[in-house]
């Protein structure tokens, strides 16, 4: 996901003429309201919606509210945010445990990329909420891949990311297998040469072919470049974090504070939730960067994917979960903090523009709440598979 530039196959919708308060929220990621859709909206993408998954526990433990305030506002939130987070995203096509441990080692793996110095963990660091904490220049607004080249874009964090409609800031890939096939071959990011540079890396390793043959015991040619990215993507269907807001949602509403009540409710009436909904609470629509008041950005957004001019400027809205922690903001990473970024975003896509002070700390209490627990069991690094004689060296070149 570092530079989020190569092109791969994307999702259209159809521009929608309404001015949203809403974008407020679109807010933590430049990314907002709307491409109209016809189905719900976390079904986008003509797939099964994830959120059937199995629930967790704090969905299947619904209590009753503690008062009529706090029942009303549980009320307006499931309608917008549906249910708790599900423990996995891929409840529609299961993955075997040997795929998911597959894609654990494989998304640790440094030798999938040119120079043997770059993982998918590298740009997306589990322990660390799923985003690039290395810094460039003193900065962490963009990732460093191949010989310290910039990425194009802030790396999105990786969890919670199979709830999304699409992948990548344009959404140019369609899932998470799509997503997986693009970051090894970017040859700003992990630099590999080709599909069969990989294939090699991976066959020279005997531990691999064998992980390989229990994953995918069905398939003729279990070691391919499609399986390696189907694997990688079983493992993320598991990076799920849910928090207290879960248990709100499950029926527990002394799991949020009055601030945080407060928050959610100007989350709401302020219009955030036309275009951060479902149980990710983003993920589910595009938005023009800019929606009211033009937003200065060489960045094209979804154009890149597409091409169609009626989608320049349109970013993916972001989730917000762990939106505390999964800074710098924006496509771009040029916000620092969640009080300065819903104060610009309320500037370029709502009508209200400047907010109150009030407003803004109920609205950041409000999404400190989302910051979920890491499985850290699910995420701990694995023990990789030992090189073979013939498995080629980095190639710093």
């Amino acid at each position: 996901m570092l530079t989020d530039r190569l092109l791969h196959r994307s999702l259209r919708g159809q521009v929608t003429t309404a001015l949203l308060p809403a974008s407020l929220l679109f807010v933590l990621s430049a990314s907002g309201c709307s491409k109209e859709q016809e189905a719900p909206p976390y079904q986008a993408g003509a797939r099964p919606a994830p959120t059937e998954a199995e629930p967790t526990a704090a969905a299947t433990e619904q209590q009753e509210p503690g008062s009529a305030e706090d029942a009303k506002l549980l009320e307006k939130a499931r309608a917008v945010f549906t249910s708790p987070l599900p423990t996995r995203t891929d409840a529609n096509t299961p993955s075997s445990e040997a795929q998911i441990a597959l894609g654990r080692m494989l998304y640790h793996d440094t030798r999938l990329s040119r120079g043997h110095d770059i993982s998918c963990n590298s740009c997306h660091s589990l322990t660390d909420y799923g985003v690039d904490v290395r810094e460039a220049e003193g900065m962490r607004q963009v990732s460093l891949g191949h010989k310290k080249q910039k990425g194009g874009r802030n790396s999105p964090t990786v969890y919670n990311a199979g709830l999304h409609l699409a992948q990548f800031w344009d959404g140019r890939a369609a899932d998470l297998v799509e997503q997986a096939k693009g970051p090894v071959l970017n040859p700003v990011e992990m630099a590999m040469p080709d599909e069969e540079g990989v294939i090699k890396v991976l066959t020279s390793i005997p531990g691999y072919v064998s992980a390989f043959q229990q994953a995918f015991p069905e398939d003729p040619k279990p070691l391919s470049y499609e399986n390696t990215a189907r694997a990688i993507a079983a493992f993320e269907h598991g990076l799920v974090t849910p928090s207290r807001f879960d248990e709100f949602l499950g029926g527990k509403t002394d799991a949020l504070t009055a601030p945080e009540k407060r928050g959610l409710d100007a989350f709401i009436s302020t219009g955030c939730t036309a275009c951060h909904m479902g149980p990710a609470i983003g993920g589910t629509m595009y938005q023009k960067l800019g929606l009211l008041k033009p937003y200065e950005t060489a960045d094209m957004g979804r154009f890149d994917a597409t091409q169609a001019d009626a989608d320049k400027f349109f970013f993916k809205v972001p989730s917000l979960r762990n939106i505390e922690k999964t800074g710098p903001y924006l496509h771009d990473g040029s916000l620092a903090s969640l009080e300065e970024t819903i104060q610009v975003m309320a500037k370029h896509q709502t009508p209200s523009g400047e907010l109150d002070a009030q407003t803004v700390a109920d609205i950041v209490a409000f999404l400190k709440s989302l910051t979920g627990d890491l499985p850290m069991s699910y995420i701990q690094v694995p023990e990789l598979p030992e090189s073979g004689p013939d498995t080629p060296g980095p190639d710093l070149g």
